[in-house]
């Protein structure tokens, strides 16, 4: 069983929105049972869920959806269900992680501005899918290094004036970059060491970290560092969220199960 200081991980964190339980057990699985031949007993994820603040029904109502979405499979190891990801699922988390658990950017990246002839969706999609970025009217940030489609004129990037870096910038998801920020600086504040916590509990902890950045940042497209606010909420979580993650090491299942059985 979680120790007591799951309640005050889970409450940190509870308040912001995307709880949904299928969607928190994709960033568990995503997280802690990513690889080949990963699963997790079928106790153990209930009681993570149930660490949650997640119902037995609902958590339920998860596994079977995420069953028939393609995205888990179970199997019985005697009286044990055994829950891991399906070849698909593990295909989507790892096609997912690369831009999660990426390293915080560097804000002396070299970048570009590629102007393109037209505008308009497919002008964008086009560019989007070369790696870059609008920023305004037909106008198109990316790395330095990134070689834009056919047909744009590119110049390279300077000293970015304010204004750029905050056209850069999601604007839509501002308010939920601040509101992630504030929990995180809150649960930082309030976490004891690394060694105050059982394995499950750091299951519990990253669970929620990583699923609350997920369904942010996997939204937008990432920024050239060389166009990015120091004090961009977003940035700011991205710092929080690399070193939490560091601080809490990822334990194994073996770890995991047996802290449960501890409980």
């Amino acid at each position: 069983m979680p120790s007591d200081h799951a309640p005050a991980v889970v409450a940190a964190l509870a308040g912001l929105g995307g709880q949904r339980v299928w969607s928190l057990m994709v960033s568990l699985f995503g997280d802690m049972a990513q690889g080949q031949g990963d699963a997790i007993d079928g106790p153990v994820l209930s009681q993570i869920m149930a660490a949650l603040d997640v119902r037995p029904e609902a958590n339920r109502v998860a596994l079977h959806r995420l069953r028939n979405d393609g995205w888990l499979q179970s199997v019985k190891a005697g009286r044990i269900s055994q829950h891991s990801l399906t070849p698909m699922g593990r295909r989507e988390s790892a096609a997912a992680s690369p831009r999660i658990y990426a390293p915080p950017p560097d804000l002396d990246e070299p970048w570009q501005l590629a102007l393109c002839e037209t505008g308009g969706a497919e002008t964008e999609a086009t560019m989007r899918a070369a790696g870059f970025i609008p920023v305004m009217p037909r106008g198109f940030a990316g790395p330095r290094g990134v070689r834009p489609p056919e047909g744009c004129a590119c110049l390279p990037g300077t000293e970015a004036p304010d204004w750029l870096r905050r056209a850069a910038e999601p604007s839509a998801l501002e308010d939920d970059y601040t509101a992630l920020l504030e929990a995180l600086q809150k649960l930082e504040a309030a976490l004891p060491p690394n060694a105050a916590l059982s394995a499950l509990d750091v299951a519990v902890l990253r669970c929620l970290i990583v699923h609350n950045w997920r369904r942010l940042v996997l939204k937008h497209p990432a920024a050239p560092g060389g166009l990015i606010r120091p004090d961009w909420s977003g940035y700011r979580c991205h710092l929080l969220v690399d070193a939490l993650l560091a601080r809490y090491p990822r334990p194994t299942l073996a770890e995991v199960a047996a802290a449960s059985a501890a409980g």
